[in-house]
């Protein structure tokens, strides 16, 4: 189900940070409230391989982000606890130490089952145990999502489990939405902060293709 042009749905997620809290966050409420842009990222386990170098890397950004009025979530079906040992565990032993963004801990699944990003292949009806089972892992994809400051839901992606996200691709995106809502004007292909952006018109377009394309 795609969310983009609709608002994110509005719950109450468990949440762990380096400080060994646990708390509640609404990540609609987290954008709307605070009046800022808010950029969730979901990971498929902690203690993994592939995830440590996203959490790493959206770390490293953080200040980036926050020049942009976004506010940085990462989440996973972890519980809190797992949260806070992974955040207590060195980088030199493949832990996330030293990240300071919150992460939700959907452990109950409730807001990965709404989003549709859980790696489940089949769901099978056990008639004798009364019980639906699964195949797949049952944990989240590389799920992405860009939400505006009034929760409107601006990019969703999915990333497969061993495709690493490009952190730098994020804050451009933040760049041009944000150019959007200032300028009225849209962002072409490849457009980055600094470069021509368009009017959403044939003149428009045409003057930005004679300008660029020739």
């Amino acid at each position: 189900m795609a969310l983009v042009g609709k608002k994110f749905p509005n719950l109450n997620v468990d949440a762990m940070n380096d400080l060994g809290d646990t708390f509640k966050v609404n990540v609609l409420e987290e954008a709307v409230n605070n009046k800022k842009k808010v950029l969730l990222f979901w990971y498929p386990k902690d203690f993994t391989f592939v995830c440590p170098t996203e959490l790493h890397a959206f770390q490293a950004a953080l200040g980036e982000f926050e020049k942009r009025n976004t506010i940085v979530i990462g989440a996973s079906c972890d519980t809190p606890e797992v949260h806070f040992a992974w955040l207590s565990t060195a980088k030199d032993n493949g832990g996330i130490e030293g990240v300071t963004y919150p992460l939700l801990a959907d452990s109950n699944r409730n807001l990965s089952s709404i989003l549709g990003i859980l790696d489940i292949t089949k769901e099978t009806y056990d008639e004798e145990t009364g019980t639906v089972q699964v195949e797949g892992d049952n944990v989240t994809y590389r799920a992405t999502y860009l939400i505006d400051e009034d929760g409107m839901v601006q990019h969703e992606s999915v990333n497969n489990m061993p495709l690493g996200r490009n952190v730098s691709e994020y804050l451009r995106l933040i760049d041009a939405l944000t150019h959007v809502q200032e300028k009225g004007e849209v962002c072409p292909a490849n457009w980055e902060e600094g470069k021509q952006a368009m009017q959403a018109n044939a003149a428009g377009t045409a003057e930005y293709l004679k300008a660029h394309l020739n």
